[in-house]
């Protein structure tokens, strides 16, 4: 799908699509110090859009600059009305919306700092991020031979461009091997996560997921959990091992992109009866009638005007 639109919000302002242009000698083109973030607007029983959890996605947007060493030259407020107003101007209600933070030209080198920082948001229409047939039936992973970064190598906690690097190696080896996605370890050999989902593993009713110690704190994770607590489940957050995918009765990730997506198949051992399990299937149902403002407890997650 492509990314396009007719606007594109620039440093406040908003700008045509093709006139959202940086030049080559950007800072975070060559060294990659930049954040950004993923978010997801649904449209809503009255026709409007309605932007999933924006406050905690804008509130990790800012806390990853801060933790780079960046001063975001916007407030909240500021951010929030940008995406409201994106998605207005080009006239979407069903939209990805991507806020980037960038260092331009000027220095260069490692340790330049007073390049100014950008900031832009763009919207575009964008479908099931794994495929439509892996959000029904159950997408086939591969653990990747690429490792996870150690935390006091890289602030797992902070969503920065430089970062994918290592999750796109890891799609990229998988995807060439015949895999959909792939599932990371970290550096003691725990499962981390995928490229760019947190992962869950249920048996005999039992459930478990990563803590938040070398992983990216994942919004639809958190919301995962608050649904799997109104459901009266409760998820360990522990470390585990590859192996507790071979056993699983159900396993699936989430993510903004990703949504909740079940794992039929790991190094091509079949999770359960390799169809989505009970429990996945309810937390699959309950978030996406969730972000489209069909359940009552989870509308306090919308921003929409």
């Amino acid at each position: 799908m492509g990314v396009e639109s007719d606007l594109i919000w620039f440093d406040g302002e908003m700008v045509p699509f093709e006139a959202a242009t940086v030049h080559v000698l950007s800072h975070t083109l060559h060294y990659g110090l930049g954040v950004f973030e993923g978010i997801r607007s649904y449209t809503q029983p009255d026709g409007k859009a309605g932007i999933w959890r924006l406050d905690d996605h804008l509130e990790r947007f800012i806390d990853s600059m801060r933790m780079m060493g960046l001063v975001c030259p916007f407030t909240h407020e500021e951010l929030a009305e940008a995406c409201l107003r994106t998605l207005e101007e080009n006239h979407l209600t069903e939209a990805y919306l991507r806020p980037l933070a960038f260092l331009g030209m000027g220095s260069m080198g490692l340790g330049a700092r007073d390049n100014k920082l950008h900031v832009v948001i763009a919207a575009w229409s964008w479908g099931a991020y794994l495929g439509s047939e892996g959000m029904d039936k159950g997408v086939r992973l591969k653990v990747s031979s690429f490792v996870r970064q150690h935390p006091n190598a890289a602030l797992q906690r902070a969503k920065v461009v430089g970062h994918y690097v290592n999750s796109i190696l890891a799609r990229y080896e998988a995807n060439e091997d015949g895999f959909d996605e792939a599932l990371m370890l970290d550096h003691h050999g725990y499962v981390a996560e995928g490229t760019g989902e947190n992962v869950f593993v249920i048996k005999h009713g039992e459930i478990m997921t990563p803590p938040v110690l070398n992983i990216l704190p994942g919004i639809t994770r958190s919301t995962v959990l608050e649904i799997l607590r109104h459901e009266g489940y409760n998820a360990a957050e522990q470390f585990f091992a590859r192996d507790a995918f071979y056993v699983a009765d159900e396993a699936f990730m989430c993510g903004t992109a990703a949504e909740i997506t079940p794992i039929r198949e790991l190094d091509h051992r079949v999770v359960g009866k390799g169809t989505p399990g009970p429990i996945t299937r309810r937390v699959q149902e309950l978030y996406l009638s969730g972000v489209k403002g069909e359940v009552d407890w989870l509308r306090k997650h919308i921003t929409s005007r």
